[in-house]
């Protein structure tokens, strides 16, 4: 075989796998433009340019599509958070700047609505415009003080009115927690004022419960010491004079016996008994 026989042959079989290689490309292209993967906690809504947008959702997996005539729109329908912010004002027309942290998903029943009349961020276009509409119809209805105190119930009254209101764009709402409250610089300064008023009327008050206590106490121990007067009073008068006669002598022990223990006083026992015994020794 001569050398331009082989040359032809190689160059014959390299045409071929040109060719081939032209095909495989075209094949692999094809075949990775009709597959398309859906992961866990994803779901596909497939639009078809005949039919429109098909009614049931697809799950996770590897699926295939006709090229060009459809395409899937992969959807998360995991549950999200988000925080909605407003300034609203109270039942009293207190301004105060309220926070919530609602938790929500898409209804997978009905992705393909939420797909046509939403689109992929049904989120960003539905929950801070409601949001924003239950919290300022919520807080119109409590005082600002009741929103310091009843906080779980006003909570609750926005966790059911927003799940009625996302329930009308095919949203369930899992959880709504009020993440910030605060009240303009008035009503903190009336606030931390009414707070020392309480303070100085209990206070008051406490002064007030001593001085009573203190006035019952004083007209007890008065009444004691007239109804013990009155009983030494009685005892006297019913005793007679022995019983005063008596009285003056125990209290003349006490004091003997105080001045007895003093080694600076001399004691001379009154009367002229000692005097008279003094004389009658000296005449004789």
């Amino acid at each position: 075989m001569s050398q331009q026989q082989v040359a032809a042959q190689v160059a014959n079989l390299l045409g071929k796998v040109g060719r081939w290689s032209v095909f495989l490309g075209i094949g692999g292209s094809v075949l990775q433009t009709s597959l398309y993967t859906v992961d866990g906690g994803e779901r596909a809504v497939m639009y078809d340019r005949i039919q429109g947008v098909l009614p049931v959702p697809i799950g996770e997996g590897t699926h295939f599509r006709v090229p060009w005539l459809q395409s899937p729109n992969v959807m998360d329908i995991r549950t999200r958070p988000r925080t909605i912010s407003s300034v609203t004002g109270t039942k009293d027309l207190q301004m105060v700047n309220i926070s919530l942290r609602v938790l929500t998903k898409p209804d997978t029943d009905t992705l393909a609505t939420i797909f046509k009349n939403l689109g992929l961020d049904w989120d960003e276009r539905v929950l801070p415009s409601i949001g924003n509409e239950i919290i300022k119809a919520v807080v119109a209805q409590y005082n600002a003080e009741q929103l310091l105190t009843q906080r779980d119930k006003v909570s609750k009254a926005v966790r059911e009115s927003l799940t009625l209101r996302a329930k009308e764009f095919n949203i369930l709402v899992d959880d709504v927690a009020i993440t910030h409250l605060s009240f303009g610089t008035e009503f903190t300064k009336a606030v931390e004022s009414k707070q020392v008023a309480q303070q100085e009327a209990e206070r008051a008050r406490f002064v007030v419960m001593k001085a009573d206590q203190e006035r019952k106490a004083a007209v007890i121990r008065a009444e004691g010491e007239s109804e013990s007067a009155r009983l030494i009073s009685d005892a006297t008068r019913s005793a007679g004079p022995g019983m005063i006669e008596l009285r003056r002598i125990e209290a003349a022990k006490d004091i003997a016996a105080t001045m007895s223990k003093s080694g600076n006083v001399v004691y001379l026992p009154g009367g002229g008994n000692m005097l008279l015994g003094l004389n009658s020794g000296g005449g004789r």
